[in-house]
């Protein structure tokens, strides 16, 4: 039948308090009872708050390191692409292939050497020297001959601008000058033969 009065209740409650001290055994056995209740809850409680593997972040980072592009997983090495060497050396150029001398490239030769020797002191000026040359010259050497005093250029004595090598793109001429040879380079470049080099030999 269920206790209903106060005194009842406090009656039973006595005797739950008063077992363990009724003697040395009851005491002994309720402090292990206590000391294993304590146990137990001190190894249940953190284990219930710990994350399940395979959720959480744990399975964000598992994601991450395995579902990106291309990524290294975890525990595996990176792969390395080595570029092989060489296993001889590159073949040398080729040499220009000779050739019979080009009749543009002889043309353009004549030209140039028939305007580099037309300057005549105070009669000429060097803008006007200048612009009779800058047709026949390659852009990349005229600014080398901006440099040259024509009033120091010696005079050609003979008109006759010789081939002295041929080749299917380019060509050397000779013409010979008061005090040496002038050698005249032809190329062929995009916009046609032009002279882009000369040297003064002798």
């Amino acid at each position: 039948m269920p206790i209903r009065t106060n005194r009842g209740r406090a009656a039973v409650y006595r005797r739950l308090w008063g077992w363990p001290l009724r003697s040395p055994r009851h005491l002994v056995t309720t402090i292990v009872g206590v000391v294993v209740l304590v146990t137990t809850i001190s190894v249940v409680i953190p284990n219930a708050i710990k994350p399940r593997p395979g959720g959480g972040a744990a399975g964000t980072t598992s994601t991450a390191t395995t579902g990106s592009g291309g990524g290294n997983q975890v525990g595996v090495l990176p792969t390395v692409t080595s570029t092989p060497l060489p296993t001889k050396a590159p073949s040398p150029t080729a040499a220009p292939t000779s050739a019979p001398v080009n009749v543009n490239a002889q043309l353009r030769a004549d030209m140039w050497v028939d305007a580099f020797s037309r300057f005549e002191p105070g009669k000429t000026t060097k803008e006007q020297w200048l612009a009779g040359l800058e047709e026949h010259t390659s852009d990349e050497m005229f600014p080398r001959l901006q440099s040259v005093d024509p009033a120091n250029v010696p005079a050609v004595v003979d008109e006759a601008v010789k081939p002295i090598k041929s080749f299917t793109d380019s060509a050397e001429f000779e013409a010979k000058l008061e005090d040496g040879r002038l050698i005249v380079t032809v190329a062929k470049l995009p916009e046609g033969w032009v002279v882009t080099d000369w040297t003064k030999v002798g």
